[in-house]
């Protein structure tokens, strides 16, 4: 089993940000990005296959999960959430300048990779995955989404109840016997129950009446992600659909499309052995680790 050194980095404001990070050093980056809800955890089975594909790899929990800070502020939008990105790449590169690197980004981690390529924020970027999401994700699918996430504000009495209201969730997947790993996403509070550990504040739409919203700004700068880009999309996935798909082919047109035959929209959960193949593969065409 691969060992896994963990790194804080501090973004703006001084917000700790947890990493893994494990590889060469001096080999071509991977950074993990995960999804609204999930933690770098989610990560593990690809991290450890990527390391041993000869890979440096950072996966880290993102402002408001797992182990990172909370926003005092409640900032959890696009622009903050890549510059969160940008910092960590940043102090990458002062330790191997110009290295080559790739992200790969599930649905929320998917949108900041995407905003920080277009904005212009990164560099050295040959290769963007976007995981299971598009510029206009399908709107149920969202919903569905928020309201898992916003739920359950009482907690659990026990970890067995947040596994049920997971398997409620996500019903296609086969529940696993061992339940333990879970609990990286939960926190026992002072009541005694078991809470998931993200701030729903993330969830809370703008104050300002004039902010545009997530799909309008990675619309805005898609003009600027000219990167090899691979969509991997599971053909269950209720997020992203076949309209969704057009319009970013549309404006990334260089964007390839891998199919997961039985996965849903936690694509790398569903479908582990397809996933980490697709990944691989194009990893393989467009940086080479050796």
């Amino acid at each position: 089993m691969q060992s896994f050194a963990q790194k804080d980095y501090r973004a703006e404001g001084g917000l700790r940000l947890v990493a893994d990070i494990a590889g060469p050093a001096g080999a071509p980056l991977v950074v993990l990005l995960h999804g609204g809800g999930q933690t770098r955890h989610s990560w593990a089975g690809a991290m450890g296959l990527l390391v041993g594909a000869g890979y440096r790899v950072i996966s880290f929990d993102a402002r408001g999960h797992g182990d990172s800070d909370w926003s005092p502020e409640g900032h959890y939008d696009l622009p903050s959430r890549a510059r969160d990105l940008q910092v960590i790449l940043a102090e990458e590169d002062r330790a191997a300048s110009d290295r080559p690197t790739a992200l790969v980004g599930a649905s929320m981690g998917g949108m900041t990779s995407f905003y920080g390529v277009g904005k212009g924020l990164l560099h050295s970027i040959r290769g963007l995955v976007l995981v299971d999401i598009v510029l206009r994700p399908a709107e149920a699918g969202v919903r569905k989404i928020q309201s898992f996430m916003q739920g359950h504000t009482d907690g659990f009495a026990t970890l067995e109840a947040a596994a049920d209201a997971v398997a409620a969730y996500n019903p296609q997947r086969p529940r696993p016997r061992d339940i333990s790993g879970l609990m990286k996403n939960l926190r026992r509070r002072d009541d005694g129950r078991l809470h998931w550990h993200w701030d729903t504040r993330m969830l809370e739409p703008s104050t300002n009446p004039d902010t545009p919203d997530w799909s309008d700004q990675l619309i805005a700068v898609s003009h600027g992600v000219t990167v090899p880009t691979l969509l991997i999309r599971g053909d269950q996935s209720d997020i992203v659909d076949d309209q969704g798909v057009s319009e970013l082919k549309r404006l990334v047109p260089q964007t390839q499309v891998l199919d997961v035959a039985g996965a849903g929209h936690m694509v790398a959960g569903d479908r582990n052995d397809a996933f980490n193949a697709g990944v691989l593969a194009f990893l393989a065409e467009h940086m080479p680790a050796r």
